[in-house]
């Protein structure tokens, strides 16, 4: 146990400290030999990892980077035909670009044939442009470059050619006049500033601990309702009552818990090996998967408010009661536990399926074993407690109405959570049906009705009315009903910051009083001569069209005041989208190391320079810099925590003040 603890800790504090460049697609391309028919073969075999995909060859205009061939060097080679694929594209509704869109996932091969000549050989060069995205976000375009020679048995001149496989317009040779940029010191790599400065991202750790209280949670909710509550004294008098002895007791009461955390976190890492972490996410966000789930959650909902019963099948239960009657030893308490868990199905069934999905937005097994291994703690703990100190049970809340007022909150949860996933299934098909205000709408009436359950002014049928409000009752339903008020000035545009993972992004709002910072410049030279001018520091935003986290950044925190205010009067801003299709005047050479770049767009461009100064490729991206071009503080990427993003600005503000003061005094004019 403890050597697992170390091998987490050890992979989660790597990918802490690991660069910011995400390589999700290995390039493997090869060249064969001159055949018969004096063809040769280049063979392009891209190894995608796990819950990423990279576009088809064909997309629309307004659509996200295809997948070319580009040759810029053909000496004796002509391409015959076009590049195919070895598989078919996957075509779905995108929800970044909100269009169908076909993609490749997993492994896939392309290859070109070409017409060469043995006796005079050939040269070939170009690259292989691509976007790799996941079902959040895209990296920025990327090139993977090729080169190969054959030398022939008789040399002939020939011109070089530059084109593309997909039949693209020619571009002429770049020149190097045009790359006097990469001359400045202004673009000279900052990676090893920011490293000194720390990291304002949050770790993995961070999110997986909270993933742990998440599921946590959900275990202390099914503890207090009627399918677990009831049962606790029964199961802890069984282990009290074996062969008279309290200390075995004691000790099968932590096997009990043990067993109960086994077959929990054993049930997580058999869904995500049987179905994949691949597979877990895509039902987190593919539309299909997330109707079922709507309309799964909507009738667990109507379980729990009493429409009707819902349980596994009895013979079940009381296949594995005998099973446990039966056995004995450590055997008969693993029994005993699992028909626990079947037994109490109907109540942790749907929260059990919530925290899956919920939880699953990542490509790794880690996310869904936590969240089960808190969910199934939180669950043991209290009979482990109860069998160690038996005088507790007498103490204990009896069972009674409070028990059904647990499962019918639980009703309202789930069936605000299903318009969470009907909410994704819309966005992805483009319905437009579930605008952030009527999201809001439905959600205000759920947890206002929720509230007046608790306060007793709403009843189910069959349900006795309270003779009175307990202090519980009072601050449960208070707090239920201030939650529907937080949730009103949605209506009109606020971030909410709260609620905004749940919400639909605030560009579905028909109405919004918010205004959107706008960028200065959206060229970073002319941010820097700007910078030389005013003496302000640059905030440096790498943002794309179709990334959708850089619009919650916008709308959900540089909305708030204190952001804006400092963004406006203090800084810089230049936003540089690193999907621009648009052409640059001409062509440009841009080297790292000893490997030429050529970029023909301003995306490739940006591109480059968030991978080559700040050795990051993910958007969105946030560095302050000073007139120079040097970094002033850590790199900040995508958080909803308005008052984190204000410490990042409010850093580099300092530093940056306390770089340009060379006085230790100050000079007044006579007079002043």
């Amino acid at each position: 146990m403890k050597k697992a603890i170390l091998i987490i800790f050890a992979l989660l504090t790597t990918s802490i400290l690991n660069a910011q460049i995400k390589t999700p697609v290995k390039w493997n391309i090869t060249c064969g030999e001159i055949d018969n028919n004096n063809t040769i073969t280049l063979t392009f075999k891209a190894n995608i990892d796990d819950g990423w995909h990279i576009y088809g060859m064909e997309m629309p205009s307004e659509g996200p980077v295809p997948t070319s061939f580009n040759f810029t060097l053909k000496k004796g080679a002509t391409p015959i035909g076009s590049t195919t694929a070895n598989k078919k594209t996957k075509c779905k509704m995108d929800a970044l670009y909100g269009m169908e869109l076909c993609e490749y996932s997993g492994e896939v091969t392309f290859q070109q044939k070409m017409k060469v000549s043995k006796e005079n050989g050939y040269k070939i060069a170009g690259y292989v442009g691509y976007l790799a995205c996941d079902n959040t976000t895209c990296l920025s375009p990327t090139k993977e470059e090729f080169s190969f020679k054959k030398e022939g048995q008789k040399e002939e001149a020939a011109t070089e050619q530059t084109d593309t496989a997909s039949a693209a317009p020619t571009s002429p040779e770049p020149t190097q006049s045009a790359n006097a940029s990469m001359e400045n010191d202004t673009w000279k790599p900052v990676i090893d500033q920011m490293n000194s400065n720390g990291t304002d991202g949050e770790s993995k750790s961070q999110s997986l601990l909270g993933i742990f209280f998440l599921g946590f949670l959900g275990g202390l909710l099914a503890v207090l309702t009627p399918c677990v509550w009831p049962i606790i004294p029964t199961t802890v008098s069984i282990f009290m009552k074996q062969d008279g002895d309290e200390r075995k007791g004691k000790i099968r009461a932590l096997l009990f818990g043990a067993s109960i955390i086994l077959i929990y976190v054993g049930l997580g890492i058999i869904l995500t090996l049987l179905f994949g972490a691949n597979v877990l996410n895509d039902i987190a966000t593919g539309a299909f998967i997330n109707i079922i789930l709507f309309i799964l959650l909507v009738v667990f909902a109507i379980a729990f408010f009493g429409g009707f019963e819902l349980s596994l099948p009895a013979s079940w239960s009381t296949k594995l009661e005998n099973k446990a009657d039966e056995s004995t030893g450590i055997v008969s308490i693993l029994f005993m536990a699992l028909t626990l868990v079947i037994v109490s199905f109907s109540c942790t069934g749907p929260l059990i399926g919530t925290l899956l999905v919920d939880v699953s937005s990542g490509h790794s097994i880690l996310p869904p074993v936590i969240g089960m291994l808190g969910f199934s703690i939180a669950l043991a703990v209290p009979f482990t407690i109860f069998a160690f100190f038996p005088s507790l049970v007498k103490k204990r809340p009896k069972s009674g109405s409070w028990l059904n007022t647990t499962k019918v909150l639980l009703g309202f949860f789930e069936l605000a959570f299903a318009f969470k996933f009907l909410s994704v299934a819309d966005m992805s098909y483009g319905w437009g049906i579930l605008s952030r205000e009527t999201f809001l709408c439905i959600w205000i009436v759920i947890f206002a009705m929720a509230g007046l359950y608790i306060l007793g002014k709403i009843r189910f049928k069959d349900e006795e009315p309270l003779e009175g409000i307990s202090v519980w009752r009072l601050f449960g339903g208070g707090a239920a009903l201030a939650f529907a008020l937080y949730l009103v000035p949605g209506l009109w545009g606020a971030p909410l910051k709260a609620v905004s993972a749940f919400t639909p992004p605030i560009k579905t709002q028909d109405f919004n009083l918010q205004t959107t910072e706008e960028a200065q410049f959206n060229d970073y030279d002319e941010a820097i001569a700007y910078a030389k001018e005013t003496g302000k520091p640059i905030l440096v935003d790498f943002t794309g069209y179709g990334c959708v986290n850089c619009r919650k950044m916008e709308t959900a925190v540089w909305n708030k005041p204190k952001v804006s205010q400092l963004i406006d009067e203090e800084f810089i801003l230049v936003s540089l989208f690193v999907d621009d299709k648009r052409r640059l005047p001409e062509p440009i050479t841009l080297k790292k190391g000893d490997k030429e770049t050529v970029v023909k767009t301003y995306g490739e461009k940006w591109s480059f320079l968030e991978e080559y100064k700040f050795g990051a490729n993910a958007q969105p991206f946030y560095v302050i810099l000073d007139k120079n071009g040097n970094a002033l503080s850590a790199p900040s990427g995508f958080t909803e925590d308005a008052d984190k993003f204000t410490h990042f600005l409010q850093e580099g503000l300092e530093k940056h003040r306390t770089s340009t003061s060379t006085l230790p005094f100050t000079i007044k004019t006579i007079g002043e």
